[in-house]
């Protein structure tokens, strides 16, 4: 957890092993026993991340809901990790960022919650619930946007600012009505 908070807040080259001992309380040598390397540690803290994201989602469509209800069912779900632990947003961005040494490590692990997301997209549009695109492209579009707004609870707390439920329901109810508007065809 303290080296998700750290690679997730700090990014990868700011995070250095000796701080990350000294805040456990703990030496070095014993990181270093577990994970060979520095880059062991942050691979191991990705699938960890990965774990938890694939968790959350599957945790969201496990139900036979359809349409927005789904998307809506994920963004609350997606919204509530985020406050819960923005630090695993802040990793997703840090691997997600170009040039990231890990972003191949990341999508591997997702890449199955993606397909079935994009599969997701196209029965919706082919059952005339959502207009009709590229279900990858949307889906990309879907991912970055619900993210972004994710990770403004982080961004709220490294400025100072509280991030409360309340604040992530209005949220939440804003991002729905901005997917539904872009996603429901009109009629």
């Amino acid at each position: 957890m303290a080296a998700l908070a750290a690679y997730g807040t700090d990014g990868y080259a700011a995070t250095s092993l000796d701080a990350l001992a000294e805040h456990l309380g703990i030496r070095k040598q014993t990181i270093l026993y577990w994970f060979p390397s520095k880059r062991a540690l942050f691979e191991a803290v990705i699938d960890d991340a990965a774990s938890s994201l694939i968790e959350a989602f599957d945790a969201a469509t496990s139900s036979d809901l359809v349409g927005m209800d789904q998307v809506e069912a994920i963004i609350r779900r997606v919204l509530r990790l985020a406050v819960q632990r923005p630090e695993l947003l802040g990793l997703v961005r840090e691997v997600s960022r170009p040039g990231s040494l890990s972003a191949e490590r990341l999508a591997d692990r997702v890449a199955p919650v993606f397909a079935r997301a994009a599969d997701f997209l196209a029965r919706e549009m082919d059952a005339g619930r959502f207009r009709r695109s590229d279900p990858s492209m949307l889906l990309l579009s879907l991912y970055s946007t619900v993210v972004g707004v994710a990770g403004e609870f982080e961004v709220q707390r490294a400025i100072g600012l509280e991030s409360t439920l309340r604040v992530a329901v209005e949220r939440q109810r804003e991002l729905v009505r901005f997917l539904r508007a872009a996603l429901v065809p009109s009629g």
